[in-house]
């Protein structure tokens, strides 16, 4: 068994019996990297000097018997979006090849008062735009499930790194579902919190009204301990929610009994692969058996969710990239002649083909003349679909559905195919649009392939999400189970 297989409070009694050191687990990451990751593609750069000098830096302090932090030890992946101090991030882009931060991100610095260890950072579609993680501008990432397939986007190198046993756990990002859709193809606990509950500062912004960077975690109760330790306001970031944070873990109490669930039929009806359906019906089915309500309910502007999310986002993604330009931010053209070849010639050679795709929608959708047309409109829209969330939650605890409407595809099987691709996150989307919390938890396989159970909650009821998820997979045996690489 590996050691990752373990869960935190097992790893950290070892710990602290002197049966393990924190430089094992870190052998065991790096092992683990070179057996499999040339199959999985998941990293695009390794810390191994940092983290085993961090290693070391940590067990000697664990000789001394100092005070241990809450994912002491414990090697972790950092998507390439989220900036690190004297670590390459690279966004998975040509365009930021050389960029070097020269600070951490909050969930960075949380982290590290955390005392967990970097072990490197993990690819990702470029600048977190798709659903396959077939837009890195490095190399694609594939599903330790089953190479041929994709491990879905943007965050496919986390939930691929957590999935083949690479670290410990991995930080993400979700804008609409590329947290939770990765991790129900990987067969992984994936999380985005309510929008605000964790910092953003520090992460490269794609749509800064929907980004929200949360964990992949083998299990519920890791995703936990992870959310404890990066949950909470922060000064440097505008958005951040001035809320109390409460005892994540100890919400863990394995009980439904009596808790209202709906299930929305239009997340269950046309496009939702039959074995899908089926692996969440029996999911449905089994909290029901546990002594929870379930109903179906209507979302009526769920069909709108996937137009506005791409109007919205792409218009976000269209000014937020703006600053990369070879001059402020960005690899300069070395071909250019004038200022304006400058931009021009830097921005082509820069960025991949879905990242203009989204510049380009982004910028039609915000020009004069259309801005009223599609923009304003798409607010409107999104102020519906956030009602339909609220309505629901008058009367239920949290909504069920599956997380993606498919298994994993093969690998460039939609990349000719952008607007198929979009689908995939059909489900995932709407709860982005809305703002609240949802997770993605592994209930089953079809094809060979897993499934996963989206739990959605009440906006900062990430005790809720974590409570109905935890006790669904206590009484399952998916958690469990790993792929054969």
């Amino acid at each position: 068994m590996s050691l990752f297989d373990m869960k935190l409070q097992d790893i950290h009694a070892k710990l602290a019996d002197k049966q393990l050191k924190v430089s094992e687990l870190v052998d065991e990451a790096f092992a683990r990297i070179g057996q499999v990751d040339t199959q999985i593609g998941a990293f695009l750069t390794l810390a191994e000097e940092q983290a085993r000098a961090e290693a070391e830096s940590l067990d000697e302090q664990l000789a001394a018997g100092g005070e241990r932090g809450l994912l002491f030890g414990l090697p972790m992946g950092i998507k390439d979006n989220i900036v690190t101090e004297g670590l390459r991030t690279t966004c998975a882009s040509k365009f930021l090849d050389n960029y070097q931060p020269i600070y951490h991100a909050t969930v960075m610095e949380k982290l590290k008062a955390a005392q967990a260890v970097t072990i490197g950072k993990l690819n990702m579609d470029e600048f977190a735009m798709g659903g396959s993680n077939e837009n890195s501008a490095y190399h694609p990432v594939r599903n330790p499930w089953s190479t041929d397939h994709v491990p879905g986007g943007s965050s496919g190198g986390s939930a691929a790194a957590v999935a083949a046993g690479e670290v410990y756990f991995a930080l993400g990002s979700d804008t609409g579902g590329s947290i939770r859709q990765p991790a129900a193809y990987c067969g992984v606990v994936g999380l985005k919190p309510t929008y605000g509950l964790i910092s953003r500062f520090g992460l490269v912004a794609f749509a800064s009204s929907l980004d929200q960077i949360g964990p992949l975690t083998k299990n519920v109760e890791d995703t936990a301990y992870v959310l404890q330790a990066i949950a909470g306001h922060d000064e440097k970031d505008s958005t951040s929610a001035r809320v109390d944070i409460p005892d994540y873990v100890s919400s863990l109490n394995g009980d439904v009994k009596g808790l209202r669930l709906a299930v929305p039929k239009e997340y269950m009806g046309e496009g939702i692969q039959p074995g899908v359906r089926d692996a969440v019906k029996a999911a449905i089915a089994r909290l029901e058996s546990m002594g929870a309500t379930v109903e179906e309910v209507s979302m009526p502007h769920t069909d709108y969710a996937i137009a506005t999310y791409y109007l919205l986002a792409s218009s976000e993604a269209s000014s937020n990239l703006a600053r990369f330009d070879g001059v402020r931010y960005g690899v300069r053209s070395d071909k250019a002649d004038s200022l304006l070849e400058v931009y021009h010639r830097s921005r082509s050679e820069g960025f991949g083909s879905e990242v203009k795709r989204r510049i380009m929608l982004g910028t039609y959708a915000l020009s004069s003349g259309y801005y009223d047309a599609y923009y304003l409109k798409a607010q409107k829209v999104r102020t519906l679909i956030k009602q339909d969330f609220d309505k629901v939650f008058e009367q239920y605890d949290a909504i069920l559905s599956p997380t993606a409407p498919t298994t994993a595809f093969k690998i460039g099987e939609q990349v000719s195919d952008p607007l198929t691709m979009y689908m995939n996150d059909a489900c995932t989307i709407p709860v982005s649009l809305a703002g609240v919390p949802a997770i993605s938890v592994p209930c089953g396989l079809a094809d060979g392939l897993p499934v996963g159970l989206q739990i959605i909650g009440k906006h900062f009821d990430e005790t809720m999400v974590l409570r109905i998820a935890h006790a669904y997979e206590q009484a399952g045996d998916w958690a469990d189970r790993r792929p054969a690489l």
